[in-house]
């Protein structure tokens, strides 16, 4: 991690699954200052008392408040935007809320970096952004589309490099199915499943991880890096964990749930068309043209319409012993298990 030597990181949701993660994986590097940033003070005081650590400091604030984003940018090198609202049914009832975290807030941190001469800046995103159909998705989407444009405005030679990560499912997460499942296994209730079909990407967090730290080390202004990741349905994932843990749990099919889809796309038809190949991931890069749009009235092009989505019905498909190597990855089955 040569690049992060003596360098100070900032965490702006740092006490979330996606922030302890980055969090843990730095706490043994070379790196000089992680700061956690988040309105939890619950989490933050667990979070020190547990890590004891010199090199984590920690700051209240929401990303909604410009104020206190400038009061925890000084002095920062690189920033891992993780600050968001991303569960799906609230965000569907509440969608302003989403509006003001995931998007305004996203900008207020770019602002607030651009301003202060941050090196770099990575931005989660996630699969619900790529042709969303719910309130969080659409949030997701708009928030790439200003990392996008405050990227494509900076250009190549610019103080601030600003890209963005998009993931699946990461299991284990909050939001994720996998904890719900396994609690409901221990404790002898019947598994609840939305829809068996649906398929979902299946990603550790230390691919998550790997991820961030390779849209910091190769990301110009403007990117999306996209990590490839195999899927499963539910009805896999549901009978790994019922094998695992040995149960003869009941299984009932309740029904889709607000804003869900039937399968994830990772990466768009439009963006396919001009991602790089980058072995384990794909690199958009951001489309480089003006607003000069009359001429792109005569010239089109013709391979998009060939291409198809990256989405998680056309990716590996995991069996259920495939599904169970991954689901041993999880600390939380470590633990049970042995």
């Amino acid at each position: 991690m040569s690049i992060f030597k003596n360098k100070t990181l900032l965490i702006t949701g740092g006490t979330g699954s996606f922030g302890n993660a980055v969090l843990h994986r730095f706490l043994d590097s070379d790196i000089k200052e992680i700061r956690i940033f988040s309105r939890d003070e619950k989490k933050q005081d667990d979070m020190r008392h547990m890590l004891q650590n010199s090199k984590v400091k920690f700051y209240i604030g929401n990303v909604r408040d410009r104020s206190s984003v400038d009061g925890v940018m000084a002095g920062v090198d690189y920033i891992f935007s993780a600050a968001a609202l991303k569960q799906v049914p609230s965000c569907e009832f509440f969608p302003m809320e989403a509006v003001r975290t995931n998007v305004e807030g996203t900008n207020n941190v770019l602002d607030s970096a651009i301003a202060h001469g941050v090196k770099n800046v990575v931005v989660l995103s996630t699969d619900k952004a790529a042709y969303p159909i719910n309130a969080m998705g659409i949030s997701k989407a708009m928030m790439e589309k200003v990392a996008t444009a405050k990227g494509r405005a900076l250009g190549k030679d610019a103080k601030t490099t600003i890209c963005s990560t998009r993931y699946g499912n990461v299991m284990g997460s909050r939001g994720s199915v996998i904890p719900l499942w396994i609690e409901q296994i221990k404790k002898h209730e019947i598994l609840t499943i939305t829809d068996p079909n649906m398929s979902r990407f299946m990603m550790t967090l230390d691919d998550a991880v790997d991820l961030v730290i390779y849209a910091f080390e190769h990301g110009s202004n403007g990117d999306l890096f996209v990590q490839k990741a195999p899927a499963a349905t539910l009805d896999v994932l549901a009978k790994s964990l019922k094998e695992l843990y040995q149960a003869d749990t009941e299984v009932k099919v309740i029904g889709t749930r607000h804003g869900e889809k039937l399968y994830e796309t990772l990466v768009t038809r439009e963006e396919m068309a001009k991602a790089i190949d980058m072995g384990d991931y794909f690199r958009i890069p951001c489309d480089s043209r003006d607003l000069n749009y009359d001429k792109y009235f005569i010239e089109g092009d013709e391979k998009t319409s060939k291409i198809e989505d990256y989405h998680s019905h056309n990716t590996k498909a995991l069996d259920i012993e495939g599904m169970k190597e991954l689901l041993f990855k999880l600390s939380m089955i470590k633990e049970d298990l042995g």
